[in-house]
């Protein structure tokens, strides 16, 4: 079951009735059942490892709590982390590092290939993962106590708006609004529909409609020019971030509807005026959790210079492999990785802060600088293989390279300029928050375009979020 579909429609509304009729004790009970049913929509055979994960972790944080031995406490943390990341890597990654030894193998010609093995990666994997090693690390770091009653811990791992591709929350955060009884607020309610409308517009709207350039482009990159390998870098850049903040929008707005909030996984992203921002603004959730729970453990930015540069490039080459198991993703995150080392450089040996720069002329040539660095390092992202990625990049610089155009639908371009102008007015706020200090004739005329929009432009077609593959 997918954000943008029917089923959800139908199934949101019905679980929201649900949980403000049922007496409180029974919440829990109708909200993991539904998270289940949700998931199971995908594959029933998906729910072997969410249930398996899920029970593991119960048990070994309940084990670290029941013993104060630190060897014993490690032992634990070590079986979680083994099993999860056992798992992890064998649905999404053991092929990959096989195919890698098998080009090695052949190179050199030595011994015969390894075999792969057949698998579907299982949806949302790697966020459930990460969100319940989580609470593991910080039950054995003794920042949080063991839960006790196993249906609450499995409604934190499952809670179904954020349980396949985030916000990735932490116990502490999530666990006691589950845990809470929520009472009807029409607030909440309003907030959740504006929020899930905004949601479902940028990406059935924006992401789904710049799909369609991006796919065909991408399906021969060397049929086309210069000029429309630059637009479909540039369309990319709004594609996957409409793409997922749309995802992540309608998360949280499903979430406030029940009385729970769920943390802004993105802050326009695209008016950060350093890779340093970017990576402050897009997609938070994994961000800080690589900073607490990889980047603070290899020692942070407490050692030296060295080992903090070192520091960093793990971090972000980490993040491009969770990302894919592709050395596109791994290459994108080692770029970012070797970006954000010089530019702290740079910054540092020149006295420059960016935060604290009031020209709007610098300040706009910061934001456009970074915006074009960013698209370019999309390339790798988007692309198949590297062979694809220096197709395109050898078009991007290649001013008279002759080719096909395409040419965007005016209906397209006014939305697009809609989406852009509503994403600058956001950039220190929440559309659910801005748009209910607008004056009511400015409210229902945002509704209606945004609705009719919806109806108008999305296609037969359900586009899957992008996020979904990771």
């Amino acid at each position: 079951m997918i954000f943008n579909s029917i089923q959800f429609i139908i199934f949101l509304p019905v679980v929201v009735i649900l949980y403000y009729l049922l007496p409180f004790k029974y919440r829990w009970i109708l909200l993991l059942a539904a998270s289940y049913y949700f998931y199971l929509c995908w594959n029933v055979k998906y729910i072997v490892l969410l249930l398996s994960s899920t029970i593991i972790d119960y048990v070994c944080a309940i084990m670290m709590d029941r013993y104060h031995n630190k060897r014993k406490k490690l032992l634990f943390l070590w079986i979680s982390a083994f099993s999860n990341f056992g798992m992890l890597f064998t649905f999404k990654y053991y092929n990959f590092f096989i195919d890698s030894i098998n080009y090695s193998l052949n190179f050199f010609s030595i011994g015969s290939p390894i075999p792969f093995i057949e698998v579907l990666l299982p949806v949302g994997i790697s966020f459930y993962i990460f969100q319940t090693f989580s609470y593991v690390v910080d039950v054995y770091q003794g920042n949080q106590k063991a839960e006790k009653h196993f249906g609450y811990f499995a409604l934190y791992v499952t809670y179904f708006p954020q349980l396949v591709a985030g916000p990735i929350e932490r116990y502490t955060s999530l666990a006691p609004q589950l845990q809470t009884k929520h009472t009807f607020e029409y607030k909440n309610l309003a907030n959740g529909l504006r929020l899930v409308l905004f949601g479902l517009f940028i990406k059935m709207v924006i992401a789904d409609n710049l799909c369609l350039y991006v796919d065909r482009f991408y399906k021969d990159p060397a049929l086309f020019n210069s000029l429309t390998a630059w637009k479909i870098m540039i369309l990319y850049s709004f594609q996957i971030y409409s793409d997922f903040h749309g995802y992540s929008t309608v998360a949280i707005g499903s979430a406030l509807m029940m009385g729970v909030h769920l943390m802004d996984n993105f802050r326009t992203p695209y008016l950060s005026k350093s890779i340093g921002e970017f990576w402050q603004r897009w997609h938070i959730s994994l961000s800080t959790w690589f900073r607490d729970y990889l980047y603070f453990p290899l020692g942070g930015n407490k050692v030296r210079y060295s080992r903090w540069a070192f520091n960093i490039f793990i971090v972000f080459a980490v993040s491009g492999l969770w990302h894919g198991a592709n050395w596109t993703f791994v290459i994108w995150g080692c770029l970012y990785g070797i970006l954000y080392i010089v530019e702290k450089k740079i910054n540092t040996v020149i006295h420059w802060n960016s935060k604290q720069h009031t020209s709007n002329l610098i300040n706009g040539f910061l934001v456009l600088k970074n915006f074009l660095l960013v698209s370019l390092i999309w390339v790798l992202f988007r692309s198949q293989n590297l062979s694809q990625a220096k197709t395109v990049f050898l078009g991007l610089i290649n001013p008279n390279k002759i080719g096909d155009a395409i040419i965007l639908e005016w209906q397209i371009v006014i939305l697009f300029s809609l989406f852009l102008m509503l994403d600058y007015t956001l950039y220190n706020t929440r559309f659910d928050i801005w748009i209910d200090t607008r004056p009511s004739f400015v409210r229902w005329l945002i509704y209606g375009i945004l609705i009719l929009s919806v109806i108008a432009f999305t296609g037969t077609e359900n586009f899957p979020f992008i996020y979904f593959q990771f």
